[in-house]
Parts: C-alpha cells; sequence; structure tokens
C-alpha cells in the first residue's frame, strides 16, 4: 500500500483499529451464535453425517459430492499427501463456530532490508469449527510427525464449513446484510484447501514497507497489524436503503427528498 505515516499516526490509529474490532468481533459473535443452528453439518449433509438420529435433507447428496471432490483435491497433495477415500458417515466431532483473524506472511523491503513479517488482518476471520483454527492446523503440520488422523480431520472440517456455509444462502445473505459478507478463500500454505472468510465492509490497509519494518523495530517483534481505512467507514452503505430508494424513483425522482 502507499498510505505514509509516522509512528504517532500509526498508534493513534491502531488504538482505533482494536477499539473497532472489538466492537465488530463481539457483534460477529453474538450473530454467529444466532446463527450457528443453521451452520451445524446435519443441516446440510443429513445422514451423510454420523449421528444418532436420522435425518433426511433436501440436497443432502448433492452436497456430499460437492464435499468428496474439495476433500480430494487438497487431502492427497502436500502439505497433507493422505488418502483421498471418503466415506459416509462422515464423523464430525465439533458443531461449534469459532471466528480467527486472517494472518498471513509479507516480505517488506526498504533500501537494503528485507524483513519477514506476520501481518494480521484484524477485521477479517476465518470461520471454522470450535478447535480447528488455522493456528493449531498450522502448529500440527509443523510438528516433525503429525499423526496423519488429526491432519484428516482437520483437512476434513474445512470443507465441510465451506460446503455448509455455501449451501446455506440464507445466512450469508443476513450476514451480508449486517455488513459482514461471507466469501470462499483458498491459501497456498494450507495447499489450497478452502476456507470460508467473514469480513467487516470496513477495510483496513497494509501501509508502505518501511513504516512496517519501523514499527517492527520499536516493538522488537515481526509482527504487524493493518490499520483501519477510515474512508471506509466514511463510505459505507445501508443496502435496504438504497434499495428502496431506487425502487421509490423508478417510479418518479420527486417523491424522496433529495
Amino acid at each position: 500500500m502507499d498510505e505514509r505515516y509516522d509512528i504517532q499516526q500509526l498508534l493513534l490509529l491502531r488504538k482505533i483499529t482494536r477499539g473497532i474490532s472489538d466492537r465488530l468481533r463481539n457483534q460477529l459473535k453474538g450473530y454467529l451464535l444466532t446463527l450457528s443452528p443453521l451452520l451445524r453439518p446435519k443441516t446440510v449433509l443429513g445422514d451423510y453425517v454420523e449421528g444418532s438420529t436420522k435425518d433426511p435433507v433436501r440436497g443432502a447428496e448433492a452436497a456430499f459430492k460437492e464435499l468428496q471432490s474439495q476433500f480430494e483435491v487438497v487431502v492427497g497433495a502436500p502439505p497433507f499427501s493422505l488418502s483421498k477415500e471418503l466415506r459416509s458417515p462422515i464423523e464430525i466431532v465439533s458443531s461449534g463456530l469459532e471466528i480467527t483473524p486472517v494472518e498471513y506472511f509479507h516480505v517488506a523491503k526498504a533500501d537494503q532490508e528485507n524483513k519477514t513479517v506476520s501481518v494480521t488482518s484484524p477485521l477479517k476471520w476465518v470461520l471454522s469449527y470450535a478447535g480447528f483454527t488455522p493456528g493449531r492446523l498450522k502448529e500440527l503440520l509443523g510438528e516433525r510427525n503429525p499423526p496423519p488422523n488429526a491432519v484428516r480431520e482437520f483437512v476434513l472440517h474445512y470443507p465441510v464449513m465451506n460446503v455448509v456455509v455455501s449451501r446455506q444462502n440464507g445466512v450469508t445473505q443476513i450476514l451480508e446484510a449486517l455488513h459482514f459478507p461471507v466469501r470462499s478463500e483458498r491459501w497456498p500454505d494450507f495447499g489450497g484447501l478452502p476456507m470460508a472468510c467473514i469480513s467487516s465492509s470496513i477495510s483496513t490497509v497494509r501501509p508502505a514497507d518501511d513504516v512496517i519494518i519501523e514499527s517492527t523495530e520499536v516493538s522488537g517483534t515481526p509482527a504487524f497489524e493493518e490499520i483501519v481505512h477510515l474512508e471506509s467507514i466514511a463510505k459505507m452503505s445501508h443496502p435496504l436503503k438504497d434499495q428502496l430508494t431506487d425502487l421509490v424513483r423508478s417510479h418518479s425522482r420527486d417523491l424522496l427528498p433529495g
């Protein structure tokens, strides 16, 4: 990014960013708590998920085939390299929801210095089933001999979440209306594993590399947090208001003020 900040501006914006992040994260957790019954695997996959009760679900067969396809694409390739076979009913050990801020590595370059920095996007979260966070998966893959069953379990839970979210259009529409759009992303670090990500409609930015390097030198850690893009707050729209305004003006442009 081209934005230029001195350290004092950066500290102020970081404080504002964290205040916004705390508020929006708490709001999102509340929304997800209400919506969580609709994001349980059985609501979409029905009897293809192991359980004591039989729950026939329309479209479950097609959903399971989609799950098999997403699972097979990644599980047989590095960094996983496990068996592609996926039989039903599948065992899902967690259906609670958890959100984790997105993190990625960035090589900051300034003058003759290159520095690899871990960057956090504080207004964008990975949606996962509880206990299956990206951080835990990274730790698991970093072990010398990670247990294949544990790795396979992680690889399965992410496509399950991805399929469930993609097929619950009502949930994604509700979150979009609440300014939390949901998108599926694939990250090379995790072998292209599909991950459901929820963002705030308020964006964040990564400042210029020299600012990042100076900030990490001040903090003493190779980590950085993106800061809120204040203009995105000013530009926030109200979709329902805009839609209804357009509807009224399609009949007459003189009925509404302004």
